[in-house]
């Protein structure tokens, strides 16, 4: 099955976690070999979950979740 953007966002969690069935796993790598964006976004989950997980305590700039939902919501409008 050939997976869109979105279809791997919806998943990208469970494909971190190992948790998806292995069939979905070969499509979502097949998709993340192809597509930049969707490296990217499994990149920067990847590297959010290991500064959460960090003790130190930091503070996201004001407007920072509002602007990263925007930017996604475009980028699935481009897709």
């Amino acid at each position: 099955m050939e997976l869109n953007c979105r279809h791997v966002w919806d998943h990208i969690s469970d494909y971190i976690d190992d948790s998806v069935p292995a069939e979905l796993r070969a499509d979502i790598e097949r998709h993340l070999e192809l597509c930049e964006i969707c490296s990217a976004i499994l990149d920067s989950t990847r590297n959010i979950l290991v500064l959460t997980a960090d003790h130190r305590t930091f503070e996201l700039p004001v407007g920072f979740s509002k602007r990263l939902h925007a930017r996604l919501e475009r980028e699935l409008l481009e897709n």
